[in-house]
């Protein structure tokens, strides 16, 4: 242990003895942001925390299991329907996963959707198959992955290092992915012809779809980035106190670029299951989706300041808007009235984030 010495001619360092101090009061206030989003606040009881939330969010779930099997009986009760509940939902859930990142750091991402159609057109072209077909079909999904996160870096390193709001960039993002997919696929669908890319990705694995056993992979493998790595604390960090992130020693600006990679690579990988579904790759997958991911989230828990947040929510959240979607079509609902039902349920998401913020500030 070495020891510091002053002579009469020199000054005690006190930058060096601030900078030992700072850090450490500053990482308490850190890791009560970590405590706080998962629930596990001292002065809040067990049933206002993470896990209160998401017992609400399984009984409105199975509310509306209730009323799908009131109302469209054995349809809905099906082991069939149960599997295309489920399919249905495993696109959004992947992208909602990356989403659920961005949110808890802190930022947002508007271009997920414009992202997926852009990496289905780019790993569906004429040369990229002709490759795939003389090599492996593999080289479809590293095409995709690539440009799935190579679309997140630009709008990581941009938002963080340029200092652009996340709202304008990922809108421009939005815009500029969607509009060069057209242009690569000159707005025509891109049948998938590569044969060992479509017997792969249309197999069941012990009877479940493969679509349904990646959505389960990536949440659980988002769960333990999030809660047992310290990718998931400083993302926690980041978005509860990014300056008390930065004083604890954290690379906020890397740590942004990084969250913006990973929902790339969500929307890359989005994309590979879009092409299983349909396929086919066109400039018109992913509409919307973005919108899906977000309120998925939000009704998950996530708060949209960011620093709260949990995967488990965001999966039922997803299943939430998949179920209700599933019913609204079995009594032949249009999709208008599926809308305002789903921008009903965001509001009234939001307006109990809120009353629970208040509630958790004078705890």
């Amino acid at each position: 242990m070495s020891e510091h010495r002053t002579t009469p001619d020199q000054a005690p360092d006190l930058t060096a003895v601030e900078n030992t101090v700072a850090p450490s009061s500053d990482t308490v206030r850190v890791e009560r942001a970590a405590s706080e989003s998962a629930g596990t606040s001292r002065g809040a009881g067990l049933m206002s925390g993470a896990f209160g939330r998401n017992i609400g969010l399984v009984v409105a779930l199975l509310v509306i299991c209730v009323v799908g099997a009131g109302t469209a009986g054995d349809r809905f009760a099906s082991i069939d329907n149960l599997v295309t509940i489920l399919r249905l939902a495993s696109i959004v859930g992947v992208v909602s996963i990356g989403m659920t990142f961005v949110i808890i750091g802190g930022g947002i991402d508007l271009s997920v959707g414009a992202i997926v159609a852009l990496s289905s057109v780019w790993a569906t072209t004429f040369a990229t198959q002709n490759m795939a077909e003389d090599a492996h079909w593999t080289l479809m999904v590293l095409v995709a992955l690539v440009v799935g996160g190579a679309c997140g870096l630009v709008n990581g390193v941009l938002i963080a290092y340029g200092n652009i709001v996340p709202f304008i960039m990922t809108l421009a993002m939005l815009a500029s992915a969607r509009g060069l997919a057209e242009i690569i696929s000159e707005r025509r669908t891109q049948i998938v012809r590569v044969d060992g890319f479509k017997d792969f990705w249309s197999a069941d694995v012990l009877g479940v779809p493969l679509l349904v056993v990646i959505f389960a992979l990536v949440a659980v493998g988002g769960w333990f980035l999030l809660n047992r790595t310290t990718f998931g604390r400083r993302t926690l960090a980041v978005g509860g106190s990014p300056e008390a992130a930065r004083l604890a020693g954290i690379n906020v600006k890397r740590h942004t670029a990084m969250l913006y990679v990973l929902v790339g690579l969500c929307c890359g990988l989005a994309a590979l299951m879009y092409l299983a579904r349909t396929s086919t790759g066109s400039s018109t997958h992913g509409t919307l989706l973005e919108l899906d991911a977000i309120a998925a989230v939000v009704i998950g828990g996530t708060l949209l300041t960011g620093g709260r947040g949990t995967i488990v929510g965001t999966v039922i959240g997803v299943l939430i808007f998949s179920t209700l979607s599933n019913v609204f079509v079995l009594n032949n609902q249009d999709s208008s009235t599926q809308a305002v039902a789903k921008g009903l349920i965001i509001v009234v998401a939001v307006l109990l984030q809120q009353r629970l913020a208040r509630r958790s500030t004078t705890t």
